[in-house]
């Protein structure tokens, strides 16, 4: 396993990310630790500073943000998230595997920093189809929050598509095969990034993606 390496996964919600992260670092748990963000959000009641999130205000978000202090950063919902160079540092240092959860901006911003240690992981739902029905299944979210999601996705996939980097098409059928997947990246070597835009889930998800108006 290659120590100090970046495991970055990104997907739409509903594709399992949460589920198979946590279930990658349970692999190995003294060797793997979730990258800890900043963020401007107030704490959940459930939620620990230092744990969960670092919790500070946007003067000291952006004041650390203006002295280059974060490797990508994003405004998201009126709030500030971020993945400070100190936090990498701190897992580098430990030698441990970094695992993030993170939208594709923020991917990229890391590959470009760090692209020898970063593994780029896109994870898919089955389908368009099971997207679909993660989220409306949730109950929690309106209609509009469903139709951003789902935009979301279909723009960040094309994101991908277009995209430079080294991707991995992960698609998060069966539970532990997926896991395998993200497992086989974090060998020395990984194994070789291929053409998202070859790729048949992709495609077809695409295909579906296009024609759902509520993507639109």
């Amino acid at each position: 396993m290659a120590q100090g390496t970046l495991l970055v996964l990104v997907g739409p919600a509903g594709a399992g990310k949460t589920t198979l992260a946590h279930l990658v670092q349970n692999r190995a748990p003294g060797r793997r630790a979730f990258s800890v963000s900043h963020t401007t959000r107030p704490p959940r009641p459930t939620e620990a500073d230092g744990v969960d999130y670092y919790f500070v205000d946007r003067p000291t978000f952006e004041a650390l943000r203006d002295r280059g202090g974060f490797a990508e950063w994003a405004e998201v919902h009126g709030n500030l998230y971020g993945t400070s160079r100190t936090e990498i540092a701190r897992l580098h240092q430990d030698g441990k595997v970094a695992l993030f959860d993170i939208d594709i901006v923020g991917a990229h911003n890391l590959w470009r920093l760090y692209p020898d240690e970063v593994r780029l992981a896109f994870l898919l739902p089955p389908s368009w189809q099971v997207l679909v029905d993660r989220l409306l299944a949730r109950g929690t979210d309106t209609p509009e929050v469903v139709r951003r999601r789902l935009r979301t996705a279909r723009l960040e996939l094309h994101a991908v598509c277009a995209s430079p980097a080294p991707w991995h098409i992960v698609v998060n059928d069966q539970l532990a095969l997926a896991a395998e997947q993200l497992e086989a990246l974090l060998a020395t070597p990984p194994p070789p990034a291929q053409d998202p835009r070859l790729d048949p889930s992709v495609r077809a998800f695409l295909r579906d993606a296009e024609a759902d108006p509520r993507a639109a």
